[in-house]
């Protein structure tokens, strides 16, 4: 273990508390106790999906009731609708999407299971009980205007104050981030598919 002496650890708890007065101020100036807040999880890069899948377990830890709709993943399953399904009826998971476009190569289709999966997240954004809803790759079916923006941010003002709704995908429109109250763009650094690694299973669904 390191050696640490009386005057080394006195500028640490000097530096320390200053720290800590700064931080504190700054949290004693947000005055909003509860308030449903607009997540877009968007970019280029792994794990937009993945995090809010993290959060719905967070807001299950809370004993809060979580919503789920696939826009475009539908037709994969998945690890992670295995899991969080363990959770029984505290979790509504809905798979609506057929997969990307470029595999229906249909637009009739894709549109019509695009506007199937709004109704029920717009069902969903309107009950209550949920404290999450996530609307997974999302932002996908607004990019091929499968979707309007305006329509989809019109469901979300009406939605409840408290509810927390997270909006997955690519190419995030720019109506949706400035609605948004949190916006992460997850870069992209290194990705082993270019690598020659297949997806798999636990990693990628």
């Amino acid at each position: 273990m390191k050696s640490i002496d009386a005057e080394e650890q006195e500028r640490h708890r000097a530096k320390a508390a200053k720290r800590k007065a700064v931080q504190d101020a700054e949290v004693a100036g947000k005055t909003i106790t509860e308030k449903g807040l607009l997540i877009v999880n968007t970019g280029p890069g792994k794990g937009k999906s993945t995090a809010a899948f993290g959060l719905a377990l967070r807001m299950l830890g809370h004993g809060r009731k979580v919503g789920v709709v696939q826009f475009i993943k539908g037709a994969w399953h998945t690890g992670e609708r295995d899991a969080l399904g363990l959770f029984g009826e505290r979790v509504a998971w809905h798979s609506m999407g057929e997969g990307f476009t470029w595999e229906t190569q249909d637009l009739a289709r894709d549109v019509a299971a695009a506007e199937r999966a709004f109704g029920k997240a717009r069902e969903l954004m309107a009950d209550p009980a949920f404290g999450l809803v996530i609307l997974d790759e999302i932002c996908i079916a607004l990019r091929y205007q499968y979707l309007a923006v305006e329509e989809l941010l019109a469901a979300l003002r009406a939605r409840p104050p408290v509810l927390h709704v997270v909006l997955t995908g690519r190419n995030a429109p720019e109506a949706l981030i400035e609605a948004a109250d949190l916006v992460t763009e997850m870069g992209a650094v290194k990705h082993h598919f270019a690598a020659g690694v297949k997806a798999q299973a636990g990693i990628e669904f």
